[in-house]
């Protein structure tokens, strides 16, 4: 692949001799120790519904996404079919596939086939940020970087929180199912804080989702089904009723009220 229009990244200059792969190494770097953190959680939710160590890991090195993930772990614990599964999977990680096609726009058009499928399968949010906030053609070679420094991260911290879950007393391992929960209140939050139609989708989707599980018509369903079901309507009726204006200067944007290097989940 040609390189001559590979992108200079915030911070470097051209005639700096580190090359692309050992950026994204080191651009990746506080990616893959916050990857760590989170995915500790992930591991201990986990390891209560019977995880083994390297069951974690390899679920989290095979399925970089928290919130994919933990609706996998959920789902499996309610012994949910392999079609439901794939389904609520599909829809948790539904937006990869928005950001792989706008990551693929700043591939230079030698790009090769694997390049995009590879770098599209790893990507997550804060890797695209990384990616999206290039200047000229993304070079391949650094987003491989970035992976291997984050990746690997995500999959360490959900083994260590199998291991946790299952070296600590019982009591202590169920409490520390709480962090699951304070990981999603971090991912949805700051833009909530930051767009009103993000805050709104929230709360209605709390509502619905509490309605749900005591309404009789529905409340006998799985909870993994209402979930499928209510993100496809909720998503559905926001992308309708509030589109996403294209920016006026032709540039890919980030979603509402983020900018793209930063944290989501």
């Amino acid at each position: 692949m040609k390189q001559e229009n590979a992108s200079i990244y915030p911070g470097d200059e051209p005639h700096v001799s580190v090359g692309p792969f050992a950026r994204g190494m080191r651009d990746a770097i506080p990616i893959g120790l916050g990857y760590c953190a989170v995915s500790f959680s992930l591991g201990i939710a986990a390891g209560n519904v019977g995880y083994t160590v390297f069951q974690g890991f390899l679920l989290s090195l095979l399925n970089v996404s928290s919130s994919g993930e933990y609706a996998g772990i959920v789902l499996s614990a309610e012994q949910a079919g392999f079609i439901e599964l794939a389904l609520m999977i599909f829809v948790a990680n539904a937006r990869y596939l928005l950001m792989s096609f706008a990551l693929s726009q700043r591939f230079a058009p030698d790009a090769t086939l694997f390049h995009r499928l590879t770098i599209g399968f790893g990507l997550t949010d804060e890797l695209f940020g990384l990616g999206i906030a290039s200047k000229g053609y993304l070079n391949p070679t650094y987003m491989y970087g970035a992976f291997l420094t984050s990746i690997p991260l995500w999959a360490i911290g959900t083994a260590l929180g199998v291991y946790a879950g299952n070296v600590l007393p019982p009591i202590i391992a169920e409490a520390m199912n709480v962090a699951i929960f304070g990981m999603f209140l971090a991912i949805i939050i700051p833009p909530a804080r930051k767009d009103p139609v993000v805050l709104g989708s929230v709360i209605v989707s709390f509502a619905l989702s509490l309605l749900a599980a005591v309404w009789p018509l529905t409340a006998s369903i799985s909870s993994g089904t209402r979930t499928l079901f209510l993100t496809v309507i909720i998503a559905s009726a926001v992308a309708l009723l509030f589109p996403i204006k294209d920016d006026p200067d032709g540039e890919i944007t980030s979603e509402p009220g983020e900018s793209p290097g930063e944290e989501t989940a």
